[in-house]
């Protein structure tokens, strides 16, 4: 596999890393349409875990049928699929070797109140994503929850588990519970905290969400308003994310959220890229769309983060 300077660029980052972790860090770097660019789009495919087969699949009945999501990653040329055990084992034979796999390793589910400590179960191993072939382990931590400690300490024994065996490790930061409002979810000073922590807690690969131009806590305030950090532009608060994560120097990526109309949809991926993020994960924006619909769409985001502003 040939590395492009881009890509070796951001490999220089993580000098403490194996050469594992840089492989298979690279195998991400180098796939699909974007290969090679810096850019990332992946497909995580893990609702059915969060939100129940029909909220996730009916819509698009062809993909309760795991195989579906894995062709469809590889037909969009996509960086990476991510998705929890079970989906992995339906088409990690049948699929070997065709597209960098993530297992997700904990998952939540609708059925659980999780009141002001919401949290995951682990419903996976690192033994299981080597077994199947991944490339890397995904992990959600909820900074802000009341049970946030406890999963960090999880996600620490799992990654140094992962690193020392060379996997590379993706960590969703999405920061809920405890006393945050809602709003305060995705607040910019949130937000960038809660990908600071992913970074300092070691994760190669750092999934956080677009954040909002909101402020929570009455002492970052002060300070964002004191430096006159600008904020009024989403790629103005996807900077400071990017600036968060070691100054650019952690690979950083957002999710699509809730289902969009294509063209906001669009808009906002461009407004990624205008940012400096390294790409997007995701997922109901796409499988939850027409086949043909949903290709045509990935095509169209692979083409936004391949040109600059």
């Amino acid at each position: 596999m040939k590395i492009s300077r881009k890509v070796k660029a951001i490999l220089d980052n993580y000098g403490a890393d194996s050469p594992g972790v840089k492989a298979n860090l690279a195998r991400i770097l180098m796939q699909g349409k974007l290969g090679g660019t810096g850019k990332l789009v992946i497909l995580p495919v893990d609702q059915g875990f969060e939100h129940g087969p029909a909220r996730s699949f009916a819509v698009n009945p062809q993909a309760y049928d795991p195989h579906y999501h894995f062709q469809l990653a590889i037909d969009a040329g996509l960086s990476a699929y991510a998705a929890p055990l079970g989906m992995i084992e339906a088409g990690a034979d049948k699929f070997a070797g065709q597209i960098p796999t993530i297992m997700k390793v904990n998952s939540s589910n609708s059925l659980a109140g999780g009141g002001s400590a919401p949290s995951q179960a682990i419903t996976g191993s690192v033994s299981e994503a080597l077994r199947l072939g991944c490339s890397a382990i995904g992990f959600t931590i909820y900074p802000g929850s009341d049970a946030a400690f406890d999963m960090m300490g999880q996600f620490q024994d799992m990654a140094a588990e992962a690193k020392a065996l060379g996997l590379a490790v993706v960590l969703w930061s999405y920061p809920r519970g405890g006393t945050l409002s809602k709003q305060g979810e995705t607040a910019l000073d949130i937000s960038a905290y809660a990908a600071h922590m992913a970074a300092l807690l070691g994760a190669h690969i750092i999934k956080v969400k677009p954040p909002t131009e909101a402020l929570e806590q009455d002492e970052a305030t002060a300070v964002y308003e004191k430096v006159a950090l600008p904020r009024a532009k989403l790629s103005d608060r996807i900077r400071h994310i990017v600036q968060s994560c070691f100054d650019g120097r952690r690979i950083v990526v957002f999710s699509g959220g809730a289902s969009k109309d294509r063209d906001g949809l669009l808009d906002e991926i461009r407004a990624l890229r205008d940012g400096g993020a390294n790409g997007s994960i995701i997922g109901r924006n796409t499988f939850q769309r027409p086949r043909e619909e949903a290709l045509a769409l990935l095509s169209d985001i692979i083409n936004i983060y391949k040109t600059t502003n």
